[in-house]
């Protein structure tokens, strides 16, 4: 019996250890926000517009790349997290990320942020030098933008679009390609889109105690965001027909086949507003992408189109 009792009760000891590392385990990939690596793919935006998906090592590359930008990525998000513990705290969404709720100790996460950003740091440079710039550019503007910019009106969403931006031009380096004009220009207006519709969110969602949150919401307005959703949104959707019908795109496709993808790119924009306008969503992007079934199924439709357009012949 005594046996028995010793070894129940070193089952008790060691059971809540396990319930406890599997806990951390789980709160540290929470943390890294794997559901938000969805951005990386614009890193591909380029592989697939070049029409280069069956080119020996580019897709290696590119996936490498888009992995690498994963790495780095979290590490930006655990960044985040750190600065902004103490209003995620107090935020009714984002008090559930792990170093907000306590669930992840801050030296925890300082270890996992500098151990990514190593890891992106040394495989970038085995890769391309340079991605490795373009990478290093976007971990410096999200520094920046954790201490400073993020307080700055306008300008916050810029730099969250920007983050766009060199998603597409790491995406050109990593194959050597050259980028077209036309998609930085789509990719910029569809990140302000997404930027401005987002701050919308926030500021309806907090209403009055939205400066607490984000203090940069305190210096806007929803009749302010609703006049800069309109003007990017049309901005956008003109610069996309634009790019349909241009000479460049006659060029590739000896056709004007590329029009038809328009469609889905208006149904888009206009299921996005009414999530946004109509059901109060939007305040994360990614999330809405991935639980919104007609954006999903737009999406894939407009990606099939346009794969058809480039690569079927």
């Amino acid at each position: 019996m005594d046996a028995i009792d010793q070894l129940t009760d070193t089952a008790a000891v060691i059971e809540p250890k396990a319930a406890r590392a599997r806990g951390q385990l789980r709160a540290m990939w929470v943390a890294l926000r794997p559901e938000q690596w969805v951005k990386n793919l614009f890193v591909a935006a380029p592989l697939f517009f070049s029409q280069r998906l069956g080119v020996s090592g580019a897709v290696e590359a590119t996936l490498a790349a888009i992995a690498l930008f994963c790495a780095m990525s979290s590490s930006v998000y655990l960044l985040n997290d750190i600065v902004d513990r103490e209003q995620d705290h107090v935020h009714p969404r984002k008090r559930f990320r792990p170093i907000a709720a306590g669930e992840l100790s801050v030296s925890t996460a300082r270890l996992m942020m500098v151990v990514l950003w190593l890891a992106a740091l040394l495989g970038s440079v085995r890769l391309s030098a340079g991605f490795a710039g373009v990478l290093m550019a976007y971990w410096a503007l999200n520094f920046c933008y954790s201490r400073w910019l993020k307080h700055q009106v306008i300008v916050d969403v810029f730099v969250v679009a920007a983050g766009y931006l060199l998603r597409v031009l790491a995406g050109a380096a990593v194959i050597h390609g050259a980028v077209s004009t036309w998609l930085l220009i789509c990719t910029t207006l569809l990140a302000l889109f997404i930027g401005f519709c987002k701050r919308r969110s926030e500021l309806t969602l907090l209403a009055h105690e939205a400066p607490g949150h984000r203090q940069v919401l305190d210096e806007y307005t929803v009749p302010f965001l609703d006049m800069m959703i309109g003007i990017v949104t049309s901005a956008a959707i003109v610069s996309y027909l634009l790019y349909t019908a241009s000479d460049e795109v006659a060029r590739q496709f000896h056709a004007p086949g590329p029009v038809v993808t328009a469609p889905f790119v208006l149904y888009g924009f206009f299921r996005y507003l009414y999530l946004v306008y109509q059901r109060q969503e939007g305040g994360d992007p990614i999330q809405l992408l991935l639980t919104d079934r007609p954006m999903q199924m737009t999406v894939m439709f407009w990606v099939a189109a346009a794969g058809v357009m480039l690569y079927w012949r």
